[in-house]
């Protein structure tokens, strides 16, 4: 009798601890307070559509939206004055992962991402290919130049374009607009790392949907650092950097310097250590920490969260960043909520 009370008890345990989890499904989570995004992507499971689905409408509405100016069209224009755009979506189930960089005169570009994996072997296209690539999947081919990205543009050429990205070349990069060549001997000076982003002027979104049943699906979107070279890519396009989906863990998806995270593949870091068993909230912080080792004034933060519904989020606090915001969607809060964590 004994026995089989012991067994009873252990079968009521299991069926709480599977309802507790159970509670938590689906999550939506995604980068910074960008509430529409969340609001869609979560319109969309609760529709019957798929977690893929999901982050691509969410990420998506950012696109629509412009956020913040620094994702979709009419934001960050590039040396050259062009705004230019970076995707990717993943399919945890799957491992499929489609992608685009450097994507031009196409505004969709999470769109663009997942025709990517539904039409080609491919995992990551680029440049103008990219964009003719769109234009035969049916995407229309878009002016993504605004009066507010030429406003942009031609206030920093006005201040002799500053800041920029290059270093150790003639003439003086922190001084002119170049352009630039390489010295006839290099003299490697030590470059301020200080970003000039604050909680005001972010960058990617990025998004973690995972299923009633577990299926977890990631995506970013971006039009990438502002000024940046014409033809650099950061992290967010980069499968394991700007997102990471396994639906035998969870998700994670990082924003921030993606030039110096992406070194660090910190989604892919931050779901391994979630498959080992760490709650989601460690996982972010310590896939923060190990990046401010070798950049310790970096700006960044990593979402993260498992097939239990539970989810985190880390930030590296430097001056005028001390706090990360971000949005969730979950059957335990009454609607998409902003939530914040202080930085580490």
């Amino acid at each position: 009798r004994r026995t089989v009370a012991v067994a009873l008890l252990l079968l009521v345990a299991l069926q709480l601890a599977g309802a507790a989890s159970a509670a938590g499904l689906p999550v939506v989570i995604n980068t910074w307070a960008f509430r529409k995004a969340a609001e869609t992507a979560w319109r969309v499971l609760q529709l019957g559509g798929s977690e893929l689905d999901a982050v691509e409408r969410g990420c998506g509405q950012c696109e629509i939206d412009q956020c913040d100016g620094s994702v979709g069209y009419g934001g960050s224009p590039d040396e050259s004055g062009e705004t230019t755009l970076d995707a990717m979506i993943m399919d945890g189930n799957t491992m499929e992962v489609g992608a685009v960089a450097d994507l031009r005169h196409v505004k969709n570009a999470i769109g663009v991402a997942r025709k990517v994996i539904e039409y080609t072997k491919h995992t990551l296209l680029v440049g103008e290919s990219a964009s003719l690539f769109a234009v035969r999947m049916g995407f229309p081919y878009e002016d993504l130049t605004t009066q507010n990205s030429l406003s942009v543009y031609s206030k920093w050429i006005n201040q002799s374009c500053q800041p920029n990205y290059w270093k150790n070349v003639v003439p003086d990069s922190s001084k002119s607009c170049g352009p630039y060549k390489r010295p006839e001997k290099v003299t490697c000076k030590e470059e301020e790392n200080i970003s000039q982003r604050s909680v005001h002027n972010h960058d990617t979104i990025g998004m973690v949907v995972i299923g009633a049943s577990g299926t977890v699906a990631s995506g970013t979107s971006t039009n990438g650092a502002i000024h940046k070279i014409p033809g650099r890519v950061g992290d967010s396009p980069i499968a394991g950097a700007g997102s990471y989906a396994d639906s035998t863990a969870g998700g994670a998806a990082a924003t921030g310097d993606g030039d110096i995270m992406m070194r660090f593949l910190p989604s892919y870091q931050a779901v391994e250590y979630m498959r080992m068993g760490t709650d989601p909230t460690v996982a972010c912080r310590k896939v923060i920490s190990r990046i401010q080792k070798y950049a310790p004034r970096f700006f960044g933060a990593v979402i993260c969260a498992n097939t239990t519904g539970s989810y985190g989020a880390a930030c590296n606090k430097i001056p005028g960043f001390t706090q990360f915001h971000f949005m969730v969607s979950s059957p335990l809060l009454s609607q998409p909520t902003e939530q914040v964590v202080d930085c580490i």
